[in-house]
C-alpha cells in the first residue's frame, strides 16, 4: 500500500489527553488536561433545557448565529476599545483549537515561518506543521517566563509570516506586560508579520496583573487575529464554541477555511450561551475572586508539602519543579504520580522545545475538596517517588 501522508510524522499525539486517559486508569485525581468539575453558570444551564426543547436544532450560519455573533461583539467591543463588527470580523467556531487551525490556515502558505514561544501549548507546534509552516522557537525563561528582545528580533530577521501569542499564557501563567506587547506590535510591524493571539484565558488573571488585548494596541488590529474561547470563561470546554476576530479581509478568508473544516459550531449551545455573553461585569469580578481564591489554596498546599513552583499570573496552570525525584523522563514521572500517587499531571518537556526535564503541569480549575484530595495524596510523593 502507498505511504500515508507525512503531516502527523513531526507530533505525537496529545499528551495532555493521554495523561487524561492515565489518569482515569488508575483513578486519580486529573490536575493534568485543563477542565473544572464543577457547572457552568445557572442562567445558561436553563436556557439549554429551554433550547433543548424549542430549537435550534438544524444548522446555523456557517460562521455564527446572528445572536450570538451580536452579543459576542458587544462583549467584546468593551473589552478591547473598538466596534467590532458582529456581521463583518467575526467568525465562530468549534472551539478555540479550530479557531486557532482556521487563522493558521488563513494567513500562512507551506514553506512559511511562525514565531512560538516556548514553552507553549503543545497545539501550536503541530498546528504550524500541519499549515506546512516551519516553526521558530523564541525561549520564555523560567522562572518569570520574559523574552530577551535581541532574541525575539533575531527570530523576525527570518522573515516570519506570523507569531503566535498565548496571553496568559498556557502553560507557564505568564501575563505578557504592556511593554512586552508592545516590543512584540513593534516587531511585527517593523518585518510586517501577522499576530495569531490566542486569549483564552482572558478574564482569568490576578492582582496586580492585566491583560491587555493585543489588536487594542495601536495600528495592530489590522495585523492580528484574535483567537479564543467561551470554554473556560464560562465552564463548558465540553461545548467547543470558539472564535477569530479580525479585520474584514481576514476574516473573509477565515470564513471559508472553517467553512471547509467544520461546517459550523453546534447551532443549540451558540443559542444557550448567549445569556453568558451579556452577564455583567459582577460575574468576571466574581470569577476572577474564585480563581483567585482556588490559586491560594493550591500554592499554599504545595508550599507546604515543600515542592518548588512557579506563581502563575494567569490562566489555572501551576508549573512544579521535580528534579530533586531525580527521574530521567518527566513522562514516567507522571506516570508513576498517576499510579502510586494517585495524581494527574502533564510531563513539562511536553511544552518546551528546548530539551527540559524538570516540570510537569498541575492545575487548579478544580473543586475545593478536589483540590484538598490532590494535595492530601500529594503529601506523600517523597516518600513514594524520590529515586
Amino acid at each position: 500500500m502507498q505511504r500515508l501522508s507525512d503531516r502527523t510524522a513531526g507530533f505525537t499525539d496529545s499528551v495532555i489527553r493521554r495523561m487524561t486517559r492515565i489518569s482515569d486508569e488508575y483513578g486519580a485525581v486529573n490536575l493534568s488536561q485543563g477542565f473544572p468539575d464543577f457547572d457552568p453558570p445557572q442562567a445558561i444551564l436553563d436556557r439549554l433545557a429551554e433550547v433543548a426543547r424549542q430549537g435550534p436544532h438544524q444548522y446555523s450560519i456557517t460562521w455564527g448565529a446572528q445572536n450570538f455573533r451580536e452579543a459576542l461583539a458587544e462583549k467584546q467591543s468593551r473589552l478591547m476599545g473598538r466596534n467590532i463588527d458582529p456581521n463583518a470580523e467575526i467568525v465562530v467556531t468549534c472551539g478555540g483549537t479550530e479557531a486557532m487551525m482556521a487563522a493558521m490556515m488563513t494567513v500562512v502558505n507551506p514553506g512559511d515561518k511562525v514565531i512560538v514561544f516556548s514553552p507553549f501549548y503543545e497545539n501550536y507546534g503541530a498546528d504550524a506543521i500541519l499549515s506546512g509552516a516551519q516553526p521558530v522557537y523564541v525561549p520564555l525563561v523560567p522562572p518569570e517566563y520574559g523574552f530577551d528582545p535581541d532574541v525575539l528580533e533575531a527570530a523576525f530577521q527570518q522573515r516570519p509570516k506570523a507569531l503566535i501569542l498565548c496571553n496568559p499564557s498556557n502553560p507557564c501563567g505568564k501575563v505578557f506586560t504592556r511593554a512586552e506587547l508592545q516590543i512584540i506590535a513593534d516587531l511585527a510591524e517593523k518585518y510586517d508579520a501577522y499576530v495569531i493571539t490566542d486569549e483564552v484565558y482572558e478574564h482569568i488573571v490576578y492582582e496586580p496583573y492585566e491583560h491587555i488585548y493585543f489588536a487594542s494596541l495601536p495600528r495592530m488590529f489590522e495585523r492580528t487575529l484574535s483567537t479564543s474561547s467561551l470554554s473556560k470563561t464560562y465552564s463548558i470546554t465540553g461545548w467547543r464554541l470558539g472564535y477569530v476576530i479580525a479585520p474584514p479581509n481576514i476574516i473573509d478568508g477565515t470564513r471559508k477555511v472553517h467553512d471547509f473544516l467544520t461546517v459550523g459550531a453546534a447551532a443549540p449551545l451558540q443559542e444557550a450561551v448567549v445569556p453568558g455573553l451579556r452577564f455583567g461585569e459582577e460575574y468576571y469580578r466574581n470569577l476572577q475572586q474564585t480563581y483567585t481564591q482556588k490559586r491560594a489554596l493550591f500554592l499554599r498546599g504545595l508550599r507546604d508539602i515543600g515542592l518548588p513552583h512557579t506563581e502563575p499570573q494567569g490562566a489555572y496552570y501551576v508549573m512544579v519543579d521535580v528534579s530533586a525525584f531525580g527521574y530521567q523522563s518527566d513522562l514516567a514521572f507522571c506516570e508513576d504520580l498517576a499510579r502510586r500517587v494517585g495524581v494527574g499531571a502533564v510531563p513539562g518537556s511536553s511544552f518546551f522545545h528546548e530539551p527540559e526535564n524538570r516540570y510537569i503541569r498541575l492545575h487548579f480549575a478544580k473543586r475545593e475538596e478536589t483540590l484538598n484530595e490532590a494535595l492530601n495524596r500529594l503529601e506523600h510523593i517523597y516518600r513514594k517517588l524520590r529515586a
